[in-house]
């Protein structure tokens, strides 16, 4: 069958381009596709502000799951002149291939970013609150800069050029978590009715001596002695073993087998530790390695004498590798960074220095106060232009010096032409937009299950509840939402988190999908499903029953308090990292080339695959080193 041969402008023109009821093209689409001036843009299209259900939203993931059925489409010509890259994905990875190409190649490349969701960023997306001509922000996504001493010479060399000054940012919030403290406030923990028989705030968390908070608790005396004795007692459990034997030991059990036993704890005293973790794994205690909480710092192992991990184990992997490196390393230099809208301050960094005007202002402090001009992210005169709402679902070589890629947008597909692709989605969908990979790296591709998780902003009229209850931040181990906290106090340009407990703040919630007793990856990949399958009205029912529990007693009323609520869901979130429970030891403790990630990040011709999966690593540096890889894997091709 022959190809059609006419372009997308032919197609549109001959549908008399028309926006009355029942037309063949919204003025959105029409406007993304540069049909329209993007005056044209629905004056209210600004996505931060949304709020319900944000994250992987409703519109951005069905036609990937169609693609994944085996759905084909038929794609017509966009009329648009070969593109020196496109992106796929505009997430961190995508904007920072974006970045390192134009550098490379010169201000006049002209480059296309396609994303699937509403807005850009990847997981990197920012929630904003409006209340009496107030903003308050919050993260949607990823949350922060973990470990930036540790950050490779290109995420370091590329957050400098953006403007993201370390020695500046920690002079202005170097009491983003001490201001809480000095107004009294401490850690805290939520024992619900649901995991431990009656409800229970106990004040003290992490914060007083650990037997002086584990007497206040509603555990039984049997459970509260163990906890006692899991923390000081100093006995050798691997008597006659050296420490590589202890080692090998701890990495083959789960810290839970090990309190449960090795040490012969009551059951309850893992449930005290059950929640800790998943912000990291996204699964309890019985799936992570017991030698990963030793050097993390959890209790239980002080008699077993161990000798230190080498420096160097890991030293080149990107982020805190939490557990499997050295500890001393990990904890070094600056602490974490964390901007009010998490790390979507960095992606818009990005775009403002891609796509000159879209977003205001000149610095790093400006950029968080700054909004958007949707309408610049996709115009004819732009070198670099972002689609949004565009799903890939078909990438090709045409010949050896040109890439033909194919999007749906709004249910139509269409077709441009590239020199080069950058692949930075995520790796298991990589295989069904690209059959020209072969199957071993195809498998390798599909390996990594990414681990489900939800962040949630709920914006409340005071926090005054808080002071009352002596807490800012609160475990609820068992809890719908393990993770209840008030935000880093934070200042940034002309943005300050709230100082004031009358005054509006927002409420950080995290929950978790996972299903304890399998594998890691099954957990991941069962909890996805369940996560798909909750709707809004079931998280917003739990955020107003947990609140109301925990913090009623001192005043809140979810009625009267709650003013806005965003549910952050991301069933594909956190890469996937090696874990010696599941897989071999070499994987999870050494950089060797078997590991699935780099059999699956190869590039294929003009094809170079760029995310953070192809590290196996869930960090910020990750997605941007391996943006920096692909791009010069693509120059070397040339």
């Amino acid at each position: 069958m022959k190809k059609q041969t006419f372009s997308r402008r032919d197609f549109v023109n001959g549908c008399a381009l028309s926006f009355a009821a029942g037309s063949a093209i919204s003025p959105l689409e029409a406007v993304a596709q540069n049909m329209l001036d993007p005056s044209a843009l629905p004056p209210d299209y600004y996505p931060p502000t949304k709020q319900g259900m944000r994250g992987s939203h409703d519109g951005s993931f069905e036609v990937a799951h169609e693609m994944r059925d085996g759905k084909k489409w038929n794609a017509l010509d966009a009329g648009e002149r070969i593109y020196d890259l496109v992106v796929v994905g505009g997430g961190l990875s995508g904007l920072s291939a974006a970045y390192f190409f134009r550098k490379q190649h010169g201000p006049d490349a002209r480059i296309l970013i396609l994303d699937n969701h509403d807005d850009f960023g990847g997981h990197a997306k920012r929630n904003e609150f409006w209340h009496d001509g107030q903003m308050y922000l919050v993260n949607g996504g990823t949350l922060n800069v973990e470990a930036p001493q540790q950050y490779n010479s290109a995420a370091a060399g590329l957050l400098w050029e953006l403007g993201v000054d370390r020695e500046r940012y920690f002079e202005k919030n170097k009491k983003m978590w001490s201001r809480y403290g000095e107004m009294g406030l401490k850690g805290s923990m939520f024992f619900g009715h649901e995991s431990f028989g009656t409800d229970k705030l106990v004040v003290g968390y992490g914060d007083d001596p650990f037997d002086v908070f584990i007497e206040k608790t509603p555990l039984g005396d049997e459970a509260k002695r163990d906890a006692k004795r899991l923390y000081d007692d100093k006995k050798d459990y691997f008597p006659g073993l050296s420490s590589d034997e202890k080692r090998s030991k701890l990495a083959h059990m789960s810290y839970r087998d090990y309190i449960m036993n090795v040490v012969k704890c009551h059951p309850d005293v893992v449930k005290l530790f059950d929640s800790s973790l998943l912000g990291i794994f996204v699964t309890a205690m019985d799936a992570i390695p017991a030698i990963y909480c030793h050097e993390m710092g959890y209790p239980g192992f002080a008699g077993l004498n161990l000798d230190e991990v080498p420096p160097n184990q890991l030293a080149h992997e990107p982020g805190g590798q939490h557990g499997r490196e050295n500890t001393e390393r990990a904890e070094s230099g600056d602490p974490d960074m964390y901007f009010p809208d998490g790390n979507a301050t960095i992606a818009r960094l990005l775009v403002r220095s891609l796509i000159p005007g879209a977003v205001p202002g000149v610095s790093m402090d400006d950029v968080v106060s700054s909004k958007v001009d949707y309408s610049l992210l996709d115009r004819n005169e732009s070198k670099v232009r972002i689609r949004l709402n565009s799903t890939v679902v078909n990438v090709a070589h045409v010949n050896d010096r040109e890439v033909e890629t194919h999007y749906v947008l709004r249910d139509q597909a269409y077709s441009i032409r590239s020199k080069a692709v950058v692949m930075a989605c995520w790796n298991p969908v990589i295989p069904h937009i690209c059959s020209e990979f072969s199957q071993k790296q195809s498998e390798a591709l599909l390996y990594g299950q990414k681990s489900p998780l939800v962040y949630t902003g709920v914006l409340v009229s005071n926090w005054r509840s808080f002071v009352a209850a002596g807490t800012s931040s609160i475990s609820a181990p068992g809890g719908f939402h393990p993770s209840i906290g008030l935000p880093p106090s934070l200042e940034l340009g002309e943005y300050r988190t709230s100082r004031d407990p009358d005054k509006p703040i927002v409420v950080r919630m995290s929950c978790y999908f996972n299903e304890p007793g399998l594998s890691r990856r099954e957990q991941h990949r069962i909890g996805r499903n369940r996560m798909l399958a909750t709707p809004f009205s079931t998280f917003e029912h739990h955020i107003r029953d947990q609140l109301s529990r925990i913090l009623g007693p001192s005043g809140f009323d979810d009625e009267r308090d709650i003013l806005g609520i965003t549910v952050n869901r991301w069933p594909h979130g956190y890469t996937y990292s090696y874990n010696p429970l599941f897989d071999p030891d070499e994987w999870a403790f050494t950089t060797t080339a078997e590991r699935p990630a780099v059999i699956g990040r190869q590039r294929l011709g003009r094809i170079a695959i760029a995310n953070a999966d192809s590290a196996a690593s869930p960090h910020t540096d990750a997605a941007i080193g391996e943006a920096f890889r692909a791009v010069n894997e693509l120059l070397n091709s040339a």
